[in-house]
Formats: C-alpha cells, structure tokens, sequence
C-alpha cells in the first residue's frame, strides 16, 4: 500500500527538514544540535495538527517552497508565513487547515518581518533518523532529505497518524514579528575584571546592534562598537584578548570574535577559543531564527530566575491553550539584573593536591566549570577528564550534554530535573573525589596523519580571504610565512620540521566540528604560537590544518575558520549511515581525546588518494595503541630543556617585535 507523501516542485531558498530537538549527547565531539531554529514556531505548527512537538516539519528561510499533496493531510504553518497560500487560499500562522490530494501550497516570501517559517502536516515527515534525529545538518551533509536542502522532484513521506493528538487552533500563541528586537541573556560566564572592563560591558549591553548580513544557522554576527577587553592578548591562547583556552559554547552563548559579538546558533561550532560574556536565555531563543540582516538587537541583562520564569510562562501557554492569549502576553517581572555576571554558584579554593574550580552559569541551561589559572596545564586537562568521567559514572540524568574544554568543562542540563545550584554542588563534591593524575593510565592510540604542506587548497583559502575578507592582515598573503616571523624562526622550512617533528596530544574534540582534534605539542620547544585570524575566514577546505593559539587543528567539515593554515590531511569524519533499530554503527569520529598525533608529509596527489581511501571506508588511519599515564603530562611550571628555553625566548621577542610593527602601521591584530 502507497504511503501517504508529498511531492516538492519548487524548493525555495533553502528549504530543510528539521525536528525539535535535534541531535543530543554529541555536542562533546562536535555533532552540533541542529533541529529548528525558531523552535517556538515548528513547536506550534506541531501542536496545530496534532504531533507531538518533536515531530519533524520543514523549515524555509528568506522564500518557502512550493509543494503538492498526494493524499489528504491535516497541514500548519507557523513563523515568517505571512504570504502562505493552500490552493489559492490565505493560510493563517497556527491555524490547521486541511489539504486535498492535488492541493498545491505556496509557502511564498519569509517576511517581511521574520527570516524562517515552518510547515508542519500530521504524522510528521517520516525521513530516515540519523545519529539519533532527523534534522538536517548542511555542512556536515547528512540528516533530513539527503543531507541537503530540498530539490525539486523530491518525494517526502509522511509519517503515521495513529498516535497524533487532537489538533487546536494555536493562533493566539502566534508571537508578533519584528525587525527591532529585544533579547534576554544572562551575563557571563566570562566578565569582568578577568577578561573586560566594567565599562566594556556596560557598552556591550547599552549598544543597539545590527544583524549582519553574513549571519546564518551556525551563528549570527552583532555589528556595533567594537568590543573592548581588560588584557593586551590571550597568551598562549593567541595573541588577540579575546582569545581563551578551548571551551565549549552553550547554543545561544554571545562569543566575541576579534571585536565582534557572535551569536552561536543551532548548527554552530561547540568548542572554540573565544570569551562569551553572555548567552541568550531558551524562551529567547527563537527569535534568533527570525533576525533578518539589518534587524536592531538589544541585549537585556536577566537573572537566571526571570530566565526561569520567563521559560515557566511559554510552557504554561503551551498547555493549556484555553487561556494561551492570556498567558503568553503574561509580562515577565520587569529586569533587575544588571550586566555583572552572576555570581559563582561553586567556587572551591586551591590546594596543594588541586587547583581552584569555579562553577558558573553559561546561560539558564548549561554551567560552565573552570579549573586553574587561565594557562595551559596539561596536569589541569587530566583533571577535566577525570572529574567528567566522575560525573559519567554517577549518572545524573539531568545532565544532557558533557563537553571538555582544556581547563573547562560545560554541563548541558534540564533545570527542571535538577536545579543548576543542586548540580553545581555535585560537580563540587564529584571534584573533591577526583584523584591525583598520577599513576592513572588512559589507553589511548599513536596516530599517523599523513600532511600535504603547502597544500594548493589551503593556499586557496588565504587568497580567497586576502581578496574578499582582510587585504591588510598581518596573516596576508602566506600564514607559513607569519608563522615563521611571529616565532623567530629563519625559513618556512622550519614551521614544517617542527609540525613534523612534534607529538600532538588531543586535548579536545569538535574545535571545528565534527570529530577534528585540537591539540598541543607536549614538548614546548614545538609549541610554534600564533593569533587567530580577524576577522575569520569565511571558507576553510575539508581537513585543512592549521595553528591558533599553541593550539593544532584539524578541520573536519568545510566551512568558517580562524588557524592559520599550513598545510592539510586526510579526514576524521566519516559520514554517518541512517540509524537502524537493533544495530549500532561505529562512531563516525575516528580520533578520540588524549590520542598522541604524528605528522608524515606527502605530496598533493598522494594526499588525494589517501583522503579518498580513507572516507569511503577502504583504508584506516595508521595508528598504534599505548597507554598514556597522566602523571607524565608537563606543567607549566616542569622544567624545560635548553632547547625548549631557547625556543620560547625566540618566539616571545619576535612576538613583541611583531606587536610593535603592527602598532607603527596601526594595524589590528
């Protein structure tokens, strides 16, 4: 018997099919969430006809499709849906209405308030679960109809009907659309006086910003005054100040990119080296799908309790659509915050046999732990570990997503389930179980990477940026070449040997999404340190390498960047098949954290061979397992050889030289 389906005869913009949710528990290894934007509006539509709200429904951007129904479905729309017609007849947002087969619907232009709108029809769309969602992800390629957005000719089957709900007309929920928006975030969890001025975030929260027109589902750029900072740089971190040791981003978390705030969004990067001085609240987050480029934004500082409030009162709407029109309109409790970050909720002072933990909120939803000073400390990055993995064993539920940073660990959690000062005191008591590294063994694999230097394809990422982004960085037209000059070393040559030379230790997955590695050399005398670029590329190739920071990367998907490049590598990343009940499938990441890295030149045709191989299935990374005792990682304060001294001293005078000709030429970092 034919199930019932949909047919796509003109796709729009970019038109996907996304769910509620999206993808959970894989932000630790750089799977992003996915799942709709507006999450509000494909939770509304979904209710209309009936689904439960999880259901996957599709979701336009700018001009929505046009399609025709095989079969009678129960359809709604909701979001930017102002132009929506079903065979000629003007559709209401919220309210169902019933499709006869032939029916064509219109979805028509987004706006001309609003960015998204969502077409939700009973039963849901019925296309394949991948890791666990079936939500599209566009830069990973996978997800939804194909991994891409819709074409014509595509078929979409619909799902069953036995279990829907009853539909409601969910029209007084609807919220009104904008191009002026106000935007409730919690301050922190990084603030004043570690990394801003006082005043520098009083700016921050006062500016009205801009939503630039190169904003998308990975993040949303803020124009506006410049960001200003309470540091000169980040250290080894880079050379820009706002530059922090990898740590993760909760969805909505404000990271500051060079003098830019940035909006993570649903399909954006989980672990990076930026500062965020706040994150958007959930009952907000909606609107991010909605900003168009140009919208005015305002950021209002909340408590995480009127973030709470705020969440209490959507639900209550949500479920009792009797009195929705009454309770959405329900005003929050007026805000009282002011732009300093809350106070931490865990703060546990340093001893001899630890370092100092703090415990803060990132957001209403996710805490953020840091342990130590802000320095790289290889002994601190065990600890990280072993206090998640202390976590893991005991369970808590409540906890949703679990992602180590390089002195940090960020906590997703349902507050409802377990108030964020409930969890910050089991992190507290859970850090207080975590034992010394040493005599710990980890096993962890050698693995070879083989490394076109100078490869044509990251050589066409710096000539695309020099060209379309940043003619006048420092970085332009050679990242090799900075390299060697920010390191006091004599040829590009040496940038290679020492690349090559170095042992890599994974300190993280998911810096650039999807399984890449950032890493760091264990031994200082090939710790080459370098800014990140400013602003980022726009395009980086699939396996690019590239140094920020102190840090090594491999990126593992096509898309924006920061390192610079020296040359690229083989995937990390293989595809992952649909889901199927019963079986699991290997992990698609192939590296894990604490695995040791090697490098092995090759030339650009082998490369191409290899990288081929090695994504269809047909050839393994070359690798070896070991035991890693985590007693033997160096600290900052370990001796070093006279090499390593030496290395370090050259490389922090040919800093300082490089800081002085920028300022003579006043150039940006």
């Amino acid at each position: 018997m034919r199930g019932r389906a949909v047919e796509i005869l003109e796709p729009g913009t970019q038109t996907t099919v996304q769910d509620l949710a999206g993808r959970r528990g894989l932000w630790g290894v750089g799977v992003p969430p996915s799942g709709a934007f507006d999450d509000y509006a494909c939770a509304l539509a979904n209710l209309a006809v009936g689904n439960d709200p999880g259901a996957a429904a599709l979701e336009a951007v700018l001009t929505g499709p046009r399609v025709v129904f095989r079969d009678r479905a129960l359809i709604a729309v909701a979001g930017a849906c102002q132009s929506v017609r079903l065979a000629g007849r003007r559709l209401r947002a919220g309210v169902p209405a019933t499709a006869l087969p032939g029916d064509v619907l219109d979805f028509g232009p987004c706006g001309p308030a609003g960015l998204r709108g969502y077409l939700a029809v009973r039963g849901g769309f019925d296309v394949p679960r991948v890791l666990g969602s079936r939500a599209t992800f566009l830069l990973g390629r996978f997800g939804g109809a194909h991994g891409r957005a819709l074409a014509p000719g595509d078929v979409l089957s619909l799902g069953r009907e036995e279990n829907c709900g009853t539909p409601a007309d969910c029209g007084p929920l609807v919220p009104q659309l904008t191009d002026t928006w106000r935007l409730r975030v919690i301050p922190g969890p990084h603030g004043a006086p570690d990394y801003f001025t006082d005043d520098a975030l009083a700016d921050l929260f006062a500016a009205e910003w801009s939503v630039d027109h190169r904003s998308d589902r990975t993040g949303l750029r803020l124009v506006g005054p410049p960001v200003r900072f309470a540091r000169a740089d980040g250290g080894e971190a880079g050379l820009h100040p706002c530059n922090i040791h990898d740590s993760a981003y909760p969805i909505g978390g404000i990271m500051v990119s060079g003098d830019t705030p940035v909006i993570v969004g649903p399909d954006g990067p989980s672990l990076g080296g930026f500062v965020v001085p706040a994150a958007v609240i959930r009952a907000d987050r909606w609107k991010l799908g909605q900003f168009r480029p140009g919208d005015r934004v305002r950021l209002e500082p909340v408590t995480p309790q009127q973030a709470t409030e705020a969440l209490t009162v959507r639900a209550a709407a949500l479920a009792d659509l009797g009195r929705a029109a009454e309770l959405v309109r329900e005003p929050v409790a007026a805000s009282v915050a002011t732009h300093e970050r809350p106070e931490a909720l865990e703060r546990i002072a340093a001893a001899a046999d630890r370092p100092e933990l703090t415990v803060r909120h990132s957001g209403d939803h996710h805490l953020l732990v840091e342990a130590g000073p802000a320095r790289l400390d290889l002994t601190v990055r065990a600890r990280i570990h072993l206090l998640a993995r202390e976590l893991h064993r005991r369970g808590l539920p409540a906890i949703t997503e679990s992602v180590e940073g390089v002195r940090s660990l960020l906590l997703g959690f349902e507050p409802a389930r377990l108030p964020a000062g409930e969890l910050a005191a089991e992190v507290a008591r859970a850090w207080m179980k975590v034992p010394d590294p040493r005599g710990i063994r980890l096993d962890v694999r050698e693995v070879t990477l083989p490394i076109c230097f100078d490869d044509p394809d990251a050589h066409e990422a710096m000539r695309r940026y020099q060209r379309g982004v940043r003619p006048d960085a420092p970085w332009c037209p050679d990242n090799v070449e900075f390299i060697r000059r920010v390191n006091g070393l004599t040829t590009r040559e040496e940038v290679f040997e020492i690349v090559r030379a170095a042992s890599y230790l994974v300190v993280g997955l998911g810096d650039v999404y999807l399984g890449a590695p950032v890493a760091v050399p264990l031994d200082p005398a090939h710790r080459l340190v370098t800014t990140k670029y400013d602003p980022p590329r726009t395009w980086t190739p699939e396996n690019a390498v590239g140094i920020g920071g102190a840090y090594l990367c491999v990126y593992g998907m096509e898309g924006p960047g920061g390192y610079q490049l020296v040359g690229r590598t083989v995937p990390v990343w293989r595809k992952p098949p649909a889901d199927e009940p019963g079986r699991r499938h290997p992990d698609p990441w192939l590296l894990r954290t604490f695995d040791v890295l090697r490098f092995e030149p090759v030339g650009h045709e082998e490369l191409t061979v290899l990288r081929k191989e090695i994504a269809e299935g047909g050839r393994e990374l070359t690798m070896r397992q070991t035991a890693l005792d985590l007693g033997t990682l160096p600290g900052p304060d370990a001796p070093m050889s006279d090499e390593a001294q030496q290395f370090t001293q050259r490389r922090v005078a040919a800093f300082a030289q490089e800081r002085r000709r920028w300022a003579q030429r006043g150039t940006r970092q």
